[in-house]
């Protein structure tokens, strides 16, 4: 099968989207009163030849915000001690300041318009992310506000199983039950499965483009260089 050099750019394959993983763990469900306490992120590279891989892992501690609520229940699930001494936590804005500068620049290193949050059960994640970011009143969040690329879906779709540890055991790769729930190790392992069940789909990809050869000229602009 002929495949374009244009088929095998990230933004290509992805209509102008970055793919970023993201996973936090908090203090409860509710993103608009409960606490973000960890988030972690994992960019998404392509290889020359077109297969994903993971990129660089990103990891921020974040402090309670003033009145979140904390559901100990939570944390029995995560070990996490919001108020422990050593734990080097910073507030909210400081931390999505960090992450969104670091997700731009691979926007632009990438020639994509915007990131799109990848997540198992995705709408959790990139709920708490964006009540975050109105808390903060951060004006440039590089991810697209409601779009986003749930694993969970993918892991059903292609694998028959929707919890994550399942799906990660059932495409092959190695899951770690003492390092669940920790975001950089569900990060991490969400980027891994997502990265192996879209390669594994490459073939309907390139299927597609072969048939209307016209989806591969993804003509994006590439976002405006940083002030």
């Amino acid at each position: 099968m002929s495949v374009s050099a244009e088929s095998q750019r990230i933004a290509s394959r992805f209509r102008g989207f970055l793919p970023v993983v993201v996973d936090v763990e908090t203090g409860g469900f509710h993103a608009a009163t409960d606490a973000l306490l960890e988030l972690a992120a994992v960019l998404i590279e392509m290889t020359p030849d077109g297969e994903l891989r993971t990129g660089a892992t990103l990891r921020y501690h974040v402090q309670p915000f003033h009145g979140s609520r904390i559901d100990p229940a939570s944390l029995a699930v995560n070990g996490i001690d919001p108020h422990h001494p050593l734990r080097p936590a910073m507030p909210e804005k400081e931390a999505l300041t960090q992450l969104f500068r670091e997700v731009r620049k691979a926007v632009r290193d990438a020639q994509c318009t915007r990131a799109v949050l990848v997540g198992h059960n995705a709408s959790f994640d990139l709920n708490f992310l964006n009540a975050a970011v109105a808390r903060s009143d951060i004006k440039r969040n590089p991810f697209h506000p409601f779009s986003s690329f749930d694993t969970a879906t993918l892991g059903g779709v292609a694998l028959g199983q929707t919890v994550l540890s399942r799906a990660v055991a059932a495409s092959g790769l190695e899951w770690d039950p003492a390092g669940a729930h920790s975001a950089i190790y569900d990060a991490e392992r969400t980027a891994a499965l997502f990265c192996r069940i879209c390669n594994r789909f490459r073939f309907m990809y390139e299927e597609a483009l072969e048939r209307s050869p016209e989806l591969a000229a993804c003509a994006v602009e590439p976002p405006a260089a940083e002030d």
